[in-house]
């Protein structure tokens, strides 16, 4: 046996009885060797051969298995190099809760409604520490956002949700707290995909999306939180309301 597969053998959990593995125990041991092995995002992982011998698994066990963690984000297989460590990203949740809400009417506003509900929960809960992080160059960029959703509400300009979006993404960047991004990033996404489907949200609510963004910026340059958390509050409250008139029209 070669040595990289006796070093697999000692780190993969060897199968529970002789009979083939089952898919998930397939999984279960890609996993645990990524785990034992303190990998990281794009280290490498065995060949397939490898991972084969050392599982008990037959080929097209372990492909299926590969291409379930790949839907995952856990394992990236990149053609004519290997099979490494995926990003570990939400992916896979952007695309459950997207599909969820294309799915039915119904679902699409409740995945609305719970999305709306928890990005107000990580910036009104934060309110005090963004307050206090935010620094003037940070404060400035922000301001520059609710200028170009400004400019496209008025037909000057393009990418009013982009301009949106980027102003949620600074306002959280000072927690220095990867989940969160990555989950105010998912929230965007799955909110993009879903929002145009719901004609929920027309120009005439643009203007005071603006207002709301504006008061935001002005309670963080005043360093008031309770303002802060009033403005956010400010902000959400229409929103879901509009969310559940369009719920209601359905």
């Amino acid at each position: 046996m070669a040595v990289g597969q006796r070093a697999i053998r000692q780190t993969v959990p060897e199968p529970k009885t002789a009979r083939q593995p089952l898919r998930q125990e397939v999984v279960d041991g890609i996993k645990a060797y990524i785990l034992r092995n303190e990998l990281r995002p794009g280290d490498p992982l065995p060949t397939e051969p490898a991972l084969c011998e050392a599982l008990g698994a037959s080929r097209s066990s372990v492909r299926e298995a590969i291409r379930i963690l790949t839907a995952l984000d856990i394992v990236e297989v990149r053609h004519g190099h290997g099979t490494y460590v995926g990003r570990l990203s939400l992916s896979a949740l952007v695309e459950s809760l997207t599909f969820r809400g294309l799915l039915s009417p119904d679902d699409d506003f409740q995945v609305m409604s719970d999305l709306i509900e928890v990005r107000e929960l990580f910036e009104r809960g934060m309110a005090e520490r963004l307050v206090s992080s935010l620094d003037e160059e940070q404060i400035d960029r922000l301001e520059a956002h609710v200028d170009e959703m400004r400019r496209a509400g008025a037909g000057e300009g393009h990418g009013f949700v982009e301009a949106d979006r980027a102003f949620h993404t600074l306002l959280l960047a000072p927690l220095g707290n990867d989940l969160i991004g990555q989950l105010s990033a998912a929230f965007w996404d799955v909110y993009v995909i879903v929002a145009p489907h719901l004609d929920v949200f027309t120009r005439e609510h643009e203007a005071a999306t603006i207002s709301n963004h504006q008061r935001i910026v002005d309670a963080v340059r005043d360093r008031d939180p309770a303002e802060f958390a009033a403005a956010l509050a400010e902000h959400y409250a229409p929103v879901r309301l509009r969310i559940e008139e369009a719920r209601a029209r359905r």
